[in-house]
């Protein structure tokens, strides 16, 4: 993987963590840098599962492909938040 694909996963991976931060209701007690590595991750599996759906790659944007993310990442999220609230 190059410099550019890595920076792009990055951007990418902030932006699915974030949305997928919104679409969790409530008050999510994870900091940013969190948030940034629960997106990198719903990101590549996201990535992988629209792959092995044949979803990913499509003309023009991929939306199947980004709402299975932004899930991923919600779930991600809200499982985060439910680990640290328990301890």
């Amino acid at each position: 993987m190059e410099i550019d694909g890595i920076v792009s996963a990055l951007f990418i991976g902030i932006v699915i963590g974030v949305l997928g931060r919104l679409v969790v209701p409530g008050r999510q007690r994870i900091g940013v840098l969190w948030t940034i590595g629960v997106g990198i991750v719903a990101a590549l599996i996201g990535s992988l599962l629209a792959a092995g759906l044949g979803v990913a790659d499509t003309k023009g944007v991929d939306w199947i492909e980004w709402l299975i993310q932004i899930g991923l990442a919600a779930v991600g999220v809200a499982a985060l938040d439910r680990a640290k609230s328990r301890r």
